[in-house]
């Protein structure tokens, strides 16, 4: 990280995307436990980032316990969609839920207990959950197939890429100043381009690579629409969380980017409507 920061913010960003991108693709095509192993560490590191951005706010959180229960969620989801537990195994979250009401019966100094025991959960539902729904959408067909995750991040990250290049080189309107006054319109649009053109290109990548598309293209386009407004969307969701508590950045673990809250906001907000999507049509 040390070495990185020498660098401008720019070279910083791309080192890291590559090299992030590389790990994160070579785990998802190489088995279902390489892919759940990076996603439950990037589960892990997103939900710590959203519990200490919670106490720089003066939220005392239950942070173990509520990190524990995040990747329980997840845990779960994986070995439930990969036919090794019962959908019964599912119940077992509402009595951890449960749980965070009771150990917040011992603490005898907090001022504010239900907003406390409030963040606690809503870390677990705004991070925990959409990556455990990934999970489904990794088992689509019974199996683990690897094609929606990878074209999901694809497009994610090439809106992403879209957005900030066209917001640098020609952001003049701004899209939501009150929340984010850096993000442009001419950023969303850049961003739409780029990643609409990922979600049309994905059926024949796959075809021209050997593996058969799992899902139709007209349903890439829809996803390429969800993850472009949900991407947005969560960028200034997470925007607004962060200028409530006066930082810039969720961390500093990905140079460049910021934290990994920063990096997969997106992500948080249209998983659930992927997921949703390919469930019901």
């Amino acid at each position: 990280m040390t070495i990185l920061h020498k660098y401008s913010n720019l070279t910083q960003r791309l080192i890291t995307a590559f090299f992030g991108a590389a790990v994160i693709i070579s785990s998802i095509m190489y088995s279902p436990w390489t892919y759940f192993v990076v996603f439950l560490f990037i589960c892990f590191m997103t939900m710590r980032e959203f519990y200490a951005l919670a106490g720089l706010d003066g939220m005392v959180v239950q942070k173990t316990f509520g990190t524990l229960t995040g990747l329980l969620v997840y845990c779960l989801s994986f070995l439930i969609e990969a036919n090794m537990l019962s959908y019964r195994y599912y119940f077992l979250i509402f009595p951890m839920v449960a749980c965070v009401y009771m150990i917040k019966l011992y603490k005898k100094t907090e001022r504010k207990p239900f907003t406390n025991i409030a963040y606690t959960i809503l870390g677990i539902f705004y991070v925990a959950v959409p990556f455990a729904l990934l999970n489904i959408a990794a088992f689509e067909n019974q199996k683990y197939d690897y094609q929606i995750i990878f074209g999901c991040l694809f497009i994610l990250w090439a809106s992403d890429t879209g957005a900030y290049f066209a917001g640098t080189l020609f952001g003049k309107r701004k899209l939501f100043e009150r929340i984010s006054p850096k993000k442009s319109w001419e950023g969303v649009f850049g961003g739409a381009v780029l990643g609409f053109a990922f979600a049309y290109g994905l059926p024949y990548f796959f075809s021209s690579i050997g593996h058969p598309p799992t899902i139709y293209s007209w349903q890439w386009l829809i996803i390429g629409v969800i993850i472009i407004v949900g991407g947005t969307f969560g960028d200034l969701v997470e925007s607004l969380l962060k200028r409530s508590i006066e930082i810039k950045d969720s961390g500093d673990s990905l140079p460049g980017h910021g934290g990994f809250l920063d990096r997969f906001d997106g992500l948080l907000i249209s998983a659930p409507f992927i997921v949703a999507f390919l469930e019901i049509f």
